[in-house]
């Protein structure tokens, strides 16, 4: 009897931990926009299962950045642009908030165009349609969270990450990785100055800078009573982490399950450089079903990430610049860039990954406030990061600085 009292409270509790679940998953549709499919499928289309543990290190990187931005919102009750707004003057809030435009801009760009492209691989639609179509459809899902709230918001991205995943992954039934490839994989090291700026779009497409204003938004959104007493901030913190682990680990799964998929399939393969040219080798190696739920993957994940970076952008410039515009308005502005590149013939492969490499490059101008801030007493109180916490965070940031420093010589020489 003893026993069945003790157990009851504790299914209780976990239940009521599952319920506060959500931001995590939202902000981890950002891990497997289309940007990630071309930089994973050329990754492993080319070098196989080399460049693994890349993929590895930037997801354990993005659990403990993701966790920082919604532990920031949670405690503090502000997201990181506000905390930024509120602390820069007038002409560095405009410079800062101008770098984190661009960096909005170019993933925006990727999220079109990766639509764009599932629409052309299911429906022969043509690329500047398909972008324009995407982007309706994206003001639709914007507009049911004006309307009906964050949480319904949620659940629709949590039902077109479930589609991600199993367009991504169900190719690896058919055609499983190699153990031993995958093992050496997980060594560190470039194959020549290429595999290098691939490393650092897929890092750019992976640790996503958006992503990392926005979950502080959406925490602080999703719970306003967290600070209303201290039983309360505590059990919405573990639930945040829950959250964070659970989402990202997904996301990698995601990434990982494309990167094995290209090293299985598309290696050797000519024409695999580009998304089409990959879904053609997928559907040549694995047949023509295994090609459309690959390309619904895509399409889902187009539809999803280009509305949670409009989502993001909004918030970016609310916290910066202290303007607030309605989402689909925001949506409407930013949509234009990439109607305009698909127009004049770009190569959209080539974009989705230039895209991915500029992000990389915002990364520092996110992950640094966030790590001041979350490791800031005056700011966080009794949550404010320990010292393993900030030793983790300093070593992910040098590390992309770095990479990104070495992506910068080898462009700059003529050798990348």
């Amino acid at each position: 009897m003893l026993d069945t009292v003790k157990k009851k409270p504790l299914r209780k509790n976990r239940g009521g931990l599952f319920l506060l679940l959500g931001p995590a998953f939202v902000a981890a549709i950002a891990y497997v926009d289309p940007g990630n499919v071309a930089a994973n499928l050329t990754s492993g289309a080319t070098y196989g299962y080399l460049l693994v543990w890349v993929l590895v290190a930037a997801n354990v990187m993005a659990m403990l950045v993701q966790y920082q931005s919604a532990k920031l919102g949670v405690v503090t009750g502000k997201s990181l642009p506000e905390h930024l707004g509120q602390r820069f003057k007038t002409r560095s809030r405009r410079l800062y908030w101008l770098q984190a435009e661009v960096v909005a801009m170019a993933t925006d760009l990727a999220e079109v165009v990766g639509g764009a492209i599932a629409l052309h691989l299911l429906f022969q639609i043509p690329l500047p349609v398909g972008g324009l179509i995407v982007g309706i459809a994206s003001m639709a899902l914007l507009t049911v969270q004006n309307r009906h709230g964050q949480r319904h918001f949620e659940s629709i991205i949590i039902f077109l990450l479930v589609i991600i995943t199993i367009g991504f992954l169900t190719g690896l039934v058919l055609s499983p990785p190699d153990p031993a490839g995958v093992a050496g994989g997980l060594i560190p090291r470039f194959e020549g100055s290429n595999s290098v700026m691939l490393a650092a779009g897929m890092l750019g497409a992976t640790v996503m800078p958006h992503a990392i204003y926005l979950h502080s938004q959406l925490s602080k959104d999703r719970h306003p009573d967290a600070r209303s007493t201290p039983a309360r901030l505590r059990k919405i913190l573990k639930a945040t982490r829950l959250d964070v682990v659970l989402a990202l680990i997904l996301a990698g799964a995601v990434n990982i399950g494309m990167l094995l998929l290209a090293a299985s399939t598309l290696g050797g393969v000519s024409g695999t450089d580009s998304i089409e040219g990959a879904h053609t080798a997928i559907v040549d190696s694995l047949g023509p079903v295994i090609g459309v739920v690959f390309a619904v993957g895509l399409l889902a994940s187009g539809l999803a990430s280009t509305s949670v970076g409009a989502y993001a952008g909004a918030t970016i410039m609310n916290g910066l610049l202290h303007v607030r515009i309605p989402l689909q308005m925001r949506r409407m502005v930013s949509l234009i860039p990439a109607i305009i590149l698909l127009s004049v013939g770009v190569d959209p492969t080539w974009a989705l990954i230039v895209s991915q490499i500029v992000l990389s490059f915002g990364i520092p101008f996110a992950l640094i406030p966030l790590l001041r801030l979350t490791a800031s007493k005056k700011v966080m109180g009794e949550h404010h990061d320990g010292l393993p916490l900030r030793l983790a965070a300093l070593i992910s940031v040098v590390l992309i600085v770095a990479l990104n420093a070495l992506l910068l010589w080898l462009t700059f020489t003529g050798q990348a």
